[in-house]
Parts: C-alpha cells; structure tokens; sequence
C-alpha cells in the first residue's frame, strides 16, 4: 500500500518542524518542504493534504513569499496556520491588513458550530495567537468558522474547495484543543488512515537501502550516540559485512565513552560489525587552536570528520556511500527553504563544499529523536542504548565557550561525570530529555582554603522534551544541584563556581552553542 502523506509547506515559520511532530502523532507520515516546492513535485509526492506554515512577512509587503496560485486548484485539502491563513485569504480575494490589535499569546476563540475542522473542539477555547496582520474580509466564497473580540477571521473555511485557515496555532501545546483540530483535518479532511508506525519505517527503509547501496560497499559514521548508533544497526541489517563502522575518537566525547563505545560495537560486541577507531585527538585539537566562533567550530569538526572518513575508506578500498545519523531537527536547525539557519549541524550544513564519495545515505534523516528511539527499539537495539543521553556529534566543542583546548576538555569531562553520576543516584534521570555540564568562557575570583582563586565556572543544563525541538528548563531538586555543586568545586581542577541554566528552547537551544 502506498505510504499516505501529508506534506508542510514552509514560509518560514518557526514552529514549521512542530506541525510536522504534531501530524506524525496522528500516526500519518508528514514531512516540511520549503514554500517554492513547485506544483510538479507536489503532483509527484501525491500528499493526502498540504498545511501551509506561518511566517514572518506581510503577505500585501515588499518580502511576501507565496506559492503558485494553482495549488488551490489541486483539490488537495489545504490547512493554512497564520500567515499560511493570511496568504490563502490574500491570493483568493480576501482582505489582509494590519491589525488594529496585535494578539500575541494564550487567547479565548469563538469557534462557530458545523466546521469539521472543529469537530469536539469547545465552543469557547485556548489558542495561541501571533500575529500583527489579520484577516479583515474573508474571501467570497469562504465562511468564517471563529473569532475573537479583536479578529474578525480567527478561523475560515471553503468546504467545497477543501480549503481551511486558523490565524492561530494549532501545533503548539498552548492551543488546548490543536491536536484536536489538527487530527481533525489529517483524518477526517484528508482522510488518511492514521496507520502508519515505526515498524513500516523499518521494514521499508531496509529495503529502500538495500536496492540502493546494491553490492556498493558502505561506510557508516558511527559517533556511538543513538542517532549514529540506530543508522549502523539499521545499515548492518541491510547489508551486512558490506558496511564498515568507522568511530573516530576526535578528543571532544564524554569521560571514557570512546572505549564505552568500542566495547559496544567493535569485536567483542554484540553486533557483527567491520569496526575500526580513529584516535584523531590532537588532529582535532590543532585544528581547532584559536577559534571560539561557534559556527566555525562546527564547520571545522564536520570537516575533519570527513576527511578522517575519506582516508580510512581509501584504506578500505572503493567505497561508495557514507551513512551518516542525520535526523529531521538537523536538518531543520541548519536551513530550511526560507527558514533561518539556528545552527549547522555537523552532518548537515557543517559539511564541506567536496566530499569524496558517490553518496551519502541518511536513512533516519526524516525522523525527530523519540522516533529514532522507537526505530532502535524496532531492531532490536537494547534499551540502554536506545535510551542513552543525545550527545552532539561536535561533542564537547560546543559545550565549551570560545577557544576548545585539552585543558578545557579535561575540566568539561570531569564536571559532566559528576553531575551524570548524581543525577542518576537521584532518580530524576528517567524524567529528563536531556541534562550535561558545559564550560563556559567567563573566569571569576574565589577563595578556597583561605585562597583566592581565579578559576572558571561550570554551567549545568537539564531540559525536559519528547522531540528536541521545544524544551523547557528542569525545575531540579535543590539538593541535587546543591551536592552536584559542591562535589564539582572541590574535585575538579580549575573550576570555583557552578550556574545553572534555567532557560527554555525557543528562545534558547538545547545546547549551549
């Protein structure tokens, strides 16, 4: 059966990868594209339905971005969210101005009866607003389904032509009933089955990679993260000894987690890999030596990763494909069509302009992180891996602010075994997304034992999340930071002073650079 699809379409929304999550929790497979897809191509993909995302132009302004006009004539139901709602009332007649009233958070709408996009949703309910334009006249043919004292057309639809627009946010967790609205529209508008689940991916992609790799040999990146982890065992039930698992230890991982790794995965592990380690410590650190942009350090590390990889597959002999761990915030997080770049990600905008192989293959690169964990769990990839802390394929390059020496990488390492080892003691590990120490640049005056010190400070984070791209700060037992604390000032070297990040993503990342 062919796979349903509803497709995103980006006009550089920030909460573009969110609508996606959001769809796949219908179990309907969703993926983002950027606003200028073309016609042709959506013809191609054969989607079930087409979400328009919001963005941060004026449709009636100067740095509009709009799509082709005959996308309307598709007949493919069509949900726009904001400036996506904005753009649908603007090329089809309707009135787009500025508001007399901006709206901005938690706001009470008036949903009106006999839309199906609101079916179960309460007549008076919670959405979350973010706009400065609005709807003043909807366009002949549509009828306005909601509203609010200040907007007009808080919500509007054309049955008969499959068109639906919010001026809201359904995806996000504020909007009470968005997952309603949004199950609503993926199932009952566009009529998808709401059947798809991890073990199709499996089982498809499996195949998708063995018709392609053939009797190419493959090489795969393997950092010994989940993501890495997942993509090696998904490649060696693939093909088997064609693959060959390259883990290069470039000095920037956690405290003895590079032979962790090796002991997981090279002979005397449970997988039957060709697994070679690269020590590439002091490679790394020299190229490194003097930089403290974040994004430089990323596009470094990404490409010394690379040119390791090219060398050990010369040494192989003619390989075809890379494979490389790759997921959807990725991908997102380094660009997207209109999308601004939050950060490159090493294996995505952090590669080179050349890199020295027929292809590389990113088998889980349309998959969030819980996904990827559902996959590992699929194959049959222990829980203690599947379920093991993400860690950046930069490492702790970009855990430690400005200039990355072995000095700064010993104190990181030190401090992150600490707070790792306390907060498991604790028993709050299990409700955490994500939690590690980072160096941070600044120096501050101290006394310990009668003596002052100059010494830097240790930032800790912990976020709770299901998808790595919304977040919120760990609200942590103060005794556990409190111990964790003391143990990391008096049994590190070269630290007087432990902070802790209260802040959530967005603004925020999850990581510090």
């Amino acid at each position: 059966m062919e796979r349903e699809t509803v497709i995103v379409l980006d006009f550089g929304g920030q909460y573009n990868q969110l609508i996606a999550r959001r769809v796949r929790e219908c179990n309907v497979y969703c993926e983002v594209h950027p606003y200028s897809l073309g016609l042709a191509k959506i013809k191609e993909m054969n989607p079930k339905g087409i979400i328009f995302t919001g963005g941060p132009n004026s449709v009636y302004g100067e740095g509009a971005v709009v799509c082709e006009k005959e996308i309307f004539e598709l007949g493919i139901p069509i949900l726009g969210i904001c400036y996506g709602s904005q753009l649908m009332a603007h090329m089809l007649g309707g009135k787009v101005t500025t508001a007399p009233v901006s709206e901005y958070g938690k706001t009470e709408v008036e949903v009106k009866e006999g839309s199906a996009l609101f079916t179960g949703v309460s007549e008076k309910t919670i959405c979350w607003m973010s706009h400065t334009d609005y709807i003043e006249e909807a366009p002949a043919d549509f009828r306005v389904t909601a509203c609010t004292p200040v907007c007009p057309v808080a919500a509007m639809e054309c049955p008969a032509r499959h068109l639906y627009a919010v001026q809201f946010h359904p995806e996000v967790m504020h909007t009470v009933d968005g997952m309603m609205m949004l199950r609503n529209f993926v199932i009952n508008i566009c009529g998808c089955s709401g059947e798809w689940k991890m073990d199709s991916f499996v089982e498809t992609t499996i195949q998708a990679i063995r018709d392609r790799v053939g009797k190419g040999k493959v090489l795969c990146a393997l950092s010994g993260g989940v993501d890495s982890s997942v993509a090696a065992v998904l490649l060696a039930k693939a093909v088997g000894k064609q693959l060959t698992c390259v883990f290069v230890d470039h000095g920037l991982l956690r405290k003895n987690e590079a032979d962790e790794v090796e002991a997981v995965f090279g002979a005397d592990g449970p997988y039957d890999l060709n697994f070679i380690r690269v020590n590439a410590q002091e490679r790394f650190y020299g190229k490194l030596a003097g930089v403290t942009e974040p994004e430089q350090k990323r596009k470094i590390i990404g490409e010394e990763f690379i040119r390791v990889f090219e060398e050990e597959a010369k040494k192989i002999g003619a390989v075809d494909f890379l494979v490389q761990g790759t997921i959807y915030p990725d991908v997102i997080e380094s660009g997207l069509g209109k999308s601004a770049v939050i950060k490159s990600h090493h294996n995505v905008g952090g590669l080179p302009d050349y890199v020295d192989f027929k292809e590389i293959i990113e088998p889980l690169r349309m998959l969030f992180k819980d996904e990827v964990r559902k996959a590992g769990l699929e194959l049959g990839i222990p829980g203690y891996l599947v379920f093991r802390q993400p860690f950046p394929g930069p490492g702790l390059g970009i855990r430690i602010i400005g200039e990355v020496t072995a000095e700064k990488v010993r104190i990181v390492q030190e401090a992150d075994y600490i707070y790792r080892e306390e907060i498991a003691k604790s028993g709050v590990d299990k409700e955490l997304g994500q939690y590690f120490a980072a160096l941070t640049n600044m120096r501050s005056v101290g006394v310990m034992g009668d003596e002052r010190t100059y010494d830097y400070a240790v930032v800790l984070r912990a976020v709770e999340t299901s998808d790595f791209m919304t977040a919120e700060a760990a609200e942590l037992p103060w005794e556990v930071i409190g111990k964790v604390t003391n143990r990391i000032v008096n049994e590190v070297k070269g630290v007087n002073r432990v902070l802790y990040d209260c802040t959530g993503k967005p603004p925020a990342t999850v990581e510090l650079e």
